[in-house]
């Protein structure tokens, strides 16, 4: 990815869907904001549901406000909320292995 010189930049959208990442490259004026990026992105049908319903979006794995100001070859992700928590599925794990030892 490339930074376009010298009235743009150029940045990743991403969203990671259980079937395939989704991952546009748009362009866009110095001193856009992620929220910039979405606003933008949301108009592809493939992620306008997910930017609409997005809480949690960062930068190469960074969680950042929507307000941050982007560079070029940066990364936007949208994340999707967990159906559940990584703490609790190996506790239930945990529980479920527990019952059949007994």
């Amino acid at each position: 990815m490339r930074e376009v010189s010298p009235s743009g930049i150029t940045v990743e959208v991403a969203f990671v869907t259980p079937a395939d990442p989704i991952v546009l490259e748009i362009v866009l004026p110095k001193g856009a904001t992620v929220d910039d990026a979405l606003r933008c992105a949301g108009q592809d049908e493939r992620l306008s549901s997910a930017v609409r319903s997005a809480d949690t979006v960062g930068i190469f794995g960074q969680i950042c406000e929507r307000d941050r100001v982007l560079t070029g070859g940066e990364r936007v992700e949208i994340y999707r909320d967990l159906i559940v928590d990584a703490k609790t599925a190996r506790r239930q794990r945990a529980m479920q292995h527990s019952q059949v030892d007994a």
